[in-house]
């Protein structure tokens, strides 16, 4: 269960990551950053900054997320993996599979799974996620990237935080998109009347995502979809927010008589590999529920 904190600034001038590490008992000053920069904590009722200097009076009010198990077992679990070297596994996920334990999720994830294939994965910063590059939702299906080791991991990492990666999405939208494709830009950021859903917010961070309409299937619209940044749950903040939400989508989206969850496949990774820096890029067709979801809307 989520701890909350709630507090009135008694003093000018002091950094807001300060304040928090001396008012929370526990807590470092470094974790109190990772808090701010994850959007868990407001500062009158806006997303803060760590170096954000208080005034008093101020009203700073914090949300502490459940720690995730930093014990991790290897599991049995199938995977599809489609590539694999020296330095790097692609791994196509299915829905249904977390990628890393979380609270509510302590084990039979990606990474559990991993592990009874490879004892050892590079540390990743987080002990939940050793050798996880990136991420996809758990309802999300689709192509993965799992690095093998630290020199591996740490390239990999730099070529998501430069753009460079090519990472394509097909989802179902509600509505005939118009226009056809297109970029939306806006900034995303935790949302201030649900710390536990992200929103298009003014002070949020960079988001884009270009998108172009593939067909359109009864009255929804499959799109390929691009996000140039990496923003929680950003594919389906940004379509609902500019009215087509995703289709199965439960918290940002539409439910559907059709699906059992989102309609959001990661279809196609492309990125350099290490240390050679070939340009590789693999693709993954729809899953059978996905496909079948399609016949049915059409």
């Amino acid at each position: 269960m989520d701890k909350a904190y709630s507090f009135i600034a008694n003093q000018s001038a002091i950094r807001l990551d300060k304040l928090i590490a001396e008012k929370c008992p526990g807590l470092s000053r470094t974790y109190a950053k990772k808090l701010i920069t994850n959007g868990y904590v407001t500062l009158n009722n806006q997303i803060a900054k760590a170096s954000l200097k208080l005034n008093a009076g101020d009203r700073v009010d914090i949300i502490i997320p459940p720690t995730t198990p930093n014990h991790l077992s290897p599991e049995a679990i199938p995977l599809d993996i489609i590539y694999e070297d020296d330095d790097l596994l692609v791994i196509d996920k299915p829905a249904g599979l977390t990628t890393h334990p979380a609270p509510g999720h302590p084990s039979h994830t990606l990474v559990n799974a991993v592990l009874a294939r490879l004892p050892s994965l590079p540390d990743s910063g987080d002990a939940s996620r050793p050798g996880i590059v990136h991420r996809l939702d758990k309802d999300t299906s689709g192509l993965m990237l799992v690095a093998k080791n630290s020199l591996s991991l740490t390239n990999l990492q730099n070529q998501f935080k430069a753009r460079l990666v090519v990472k394509a999405y097909l989802v179902l939208v509600k509505g005939h998109l118009s226009p056809e494709s297109g970029f939306i830009d806006a900034p995303i950021g935790r949302d201030s009347g649900n710390r536990k859903r992200m929103a298009v917010i003014d002070n949020g961070r960079e988001a884009r995502t270009e998108y172009r309409v593939v067909k359109y299937v009864g009255n929804c619209s499959l799109l390929e979809v691009r996000p140039e940044t990496g923003r929680t749950h950003q594919i389906r903040v940004h379509l609902g927010a500019i009215g087509y939400p995703v289709v199965g989508d439960k918290t940002y989206g539409v439910k559907s008589p059709h699906l059992s969850r989102q309609f959001i496949h990661a279809s196609r990774l492309g990125f350099k590999l290490p240390p050679t820096d070939e340009y590789k890029e693999f693709a993954s067709k729809l899953p059978l529920d996905l496909e079948q979801a399609l016949k049915d809307i059409g």
